[in-house]
């Protein structure tokens, strides 16, 4: 097949689905490939970099859109190139379904396959071809760069000569994808970062990168993750007043706000009002990651930044991806390579559309002349929420007493019946062994049997530098071992020799289990 990418038409869209890298291995999978003349120019890919890498360079998006099999590129297509759609073509892209829906009814009726990148679902198997993911962790990165170039101090705290420099406080709504990428570029740089999701299981996400989960009183039970996705459920009305109240709490501390929450197909939740806006200190900062959608500050002007009266700065730009547009398309040519590796297995350079497959189904919006939105739910569920473990019951004092003094009753009968055996056994060896033997016997049986008992109680936590000195010194039992070894018989030669070696052991290793120990609280 012949992989085509067209120079993006969208005005400020600097990103290209085909980098000259992914190029190369689109070829190794037998297809060959083509690109509109100065469609990576504004990534920094260059013509020449594409004509090293074996791809034709062409010159008109017309003569493309013709000869292409397969056109890949970033943006939803205008009226000129859904124009040039054809029969038997596939469009590999980002094409919202919902909002349109006109075009993809379009594209059904002139027979083109299209497969829409934000509709990859979201399983383990499909996260190498996640664009959304891709593109998501790309925006919190930014978001935080940005926060940074219109805030007017350091991120993180200093002590000066000059005087002392407080730190940042940066609150991140929503610790999915872009949430996550900001909380740890906020951490990096220094700054006491909070963190807020409606999904509680992802607090030790964000507390393993340093930052600060934000609970709230109030519990809810979330929806599964797989029935919405991967993504995070719609919140009662009872969960968002609370959620609110937590943020008017917070408004007047932090210095940054980033927001990040999105439910596909909806409009953006409004989680920072007009109050908490006023209520916060001047030069403070709001990045509004979700402002193509309506974004979580009512605020919020698409593609815009405004300084409030109260002088806070309110970024809502919609192009923080296309604004790191190398890397960007260097990820986003990544996940449609490894989209196209599945539509062709044989790596034969033919297309093998498996509409059985669960992330080329899922994905897919038009096929054979029929619009396939909405995909069914795939056959492997989404990560979902973990499930909440109940609580153990509270027991009250009688119940306390009543389970102590039944485990007491329980070992007390374990200790009496090993007694009753032991003295039984040991009654039947004294029937036949001589009286000598058994002196030695019995004082072998108690030291055996509270030497286990002793061991036995000792919790792991306390096997210190002190208990490896105890095992050397208590091995000074080598002592009789030694003077057995004069014996005049074999047999006690053999087994005195024997414990000297295992007495050596628990000596030498007993030291040197504390040498280590201890130089682990020395310094180098």
């Amino acid at each position: 097949m012949k992989i085509g990418t067209p120079k993006e038409t969208f005005e400020g869209e600097n990103r290209v689905a085909m980098t000259s890298e992914s190029a190369l291995q689109l070829q190794k999978l037998g297809h060959s490939c083509m690109i509109e003349a100065g469609a990576g120019e504004a990534a920094g890919f260059s013509n020449d970099k594409y004509v090293e890498a074996g791809v034709e360079v062409i010159d008109t998006a017309a003569e493309l859109w013709e000869t292409a099999d397969v056109v890949a590129k970033v943006r939803v297509p205008n009226t000129e190139e859904m124009a040039m759609l054809r029969s038997d073509q596939t469009l590999i892209s980002f094409f919202s379904p919902v909002a349109d829906e006109a075009k993809m009814k379009e594209a059904a009726e002139k027979g083109t396959t299209v497969v829409a990148m934000e509709m990859i679902p979201r399983i383990s198997r499909a996260q190498k071809m996640d664009a959304l993911s891709s593109m998501a962790n790309i925006a919190g990165y930014r978001a935080v760069i940005e926060a940074g170039n219109n805030f007017g101090r350091f991120f993180t705290g200093q002590i000066t000569a000059a005087g002392k420099v407080p730190p940042a406080k940066v609150l991140v709504v929503g610790a999915g994808v872009a949430g996550l990428a900001a909380i740890g570029t906020s951490t990096s740089l220094g700054a006491i970062t909070l963190a807020f999701d409606v999904r509680p299981e992802v607090a030790e996400q964000v507390e393993l990168m340093g930052a600060e989960f934000v609970y709230l009183d109030f519990e809810e039970e979330q929806q599964d993750g797989s029935a919405s996705g991967g993504y995070a459920s719609v919140s009662s009305p009872e969960f968002r007043e609370a959620q609110l109240a937590k943020f008017r709490e917070l408004a007047p501390e932090v210095d940054i706000v980033i927001t990040t929450a999105l439910i596909p197909n909806r409009e953006a939740p409004e989680l920072w009002t007009e109050d908490m806006v006023a209520a916060m200190k001047p030069g403070s900062v709001i990045v509004d990651l979700a402002a193509e959608k309506g974004g979580n500050c009512k605020l919020t002007k698409m593609d815009e930044k405004i300084v409030t009266e109260n002088g806070v700065t309110i970024i809502g730009y919609t192009d923080f991806p296309s604004r790191m547009a190398t890397q960007a398309s260097t990820l986003y040519a990544t996940n449609i390579r490894h989209l196209m590796t599945d539509l062709t297995p044989e790596k034969d350079g033919v297309v093998n559309h498996n509409m059985e497959d669960d992330v080329i189904r899922g994905a897919t919006i038009t096929h054979d002349k029929e619009v396939t939105f909405p995909p069914p739910p795939p056959k492997v569920a989404a990560i979902a929420a973990a499930p909440k473990k109940d609580k153990p019951k509270e027991l009250t004092a009688e119940e306390k007493r009543a389970n102590e003094v039944a485990a007491f009753k329980a070992q007390t009968r374990n200790q009496v019946g090993l007694l009753a055996i032991g003295g039984v056994l040991l009654l039947a060896v004294g029937l036949v062994a001589p009286a000598s033997f058994m002196q030695h016997f019995i004082v072998f049986v108690l030291s055996v049997f509270i030497g286990f008992q002793v061991i036995w109680g000792v919790a792991h936590s306390l096997h210190t530098p002190l208990m490896a000195v105890t095992n050397a010194i208590s091995s000074i039992i080598i002592l009789g071992a030694v003077m057995q070894i004069g014996s005049g018989s074999f047999l006690v030669i053999i087994l005195a020799a024997l414990s000297v070696f295992m007495c050596g052991i628990n000596i030498f290793g007993g030291f040197l289990v504390t040498r280590r120990m201890l130089a682990m609280f020395q310094k180098s």
